[in-house]
């Protein structure tokens, strides 16, 4: 794949599998940014600083993550991002439609119906 393949395809699918990550993180506890960044980056996503925090203000933005400001850190302050119920309710649905896309495409697993 070229390059222009690549980034087509991060944002179409995977932009998606990574805020999937990031809830998922946060429901275990705060994340920060940089460290997002490397466990996305560890999954062998390559993502940018330039993605990541506007993605994490884009869940931030919709309710599903509450951010909590270190006080007097200025406009560099370390974030640290929370899920919050609603967040919890998007990954509960994100979660069974994973399941269901795993059991489809990777198991191979197909449900008997109608095909047009």
């Amino acid at each position: 794949m070229n390059e222009d393949d690549v980034k087509a395809v991060q944002r179409e699918i995977l932009l998606g599998f990574w805020k999937a990550h990031i809830l998922h993180h946060a429901s275990h506890g705060p994340v920060v940014g940089q460290w997002m960044l490397r466990e996305l980056r560890r999954h062998g996503y390559d993502v940018s600083p330039g993605t990541i925090y506007p993605l994490l203000a884009r869940l931030e933005e919709r309710g599903w993550l509450k951010c909590k400001t270190t006080p007097g850190g200025g406009p560099r302050a370390r974030k640290e991002y929370s899920l919050t119920p609603s967040g919890r309710k998007v990954l509960a649905l994100v979660r069974r439609q994973v399941e269901e896309l795993h059991r489809e495409v990777v198991l191979g697993k197909h449900e008997k119906g109608n095909r047009l």
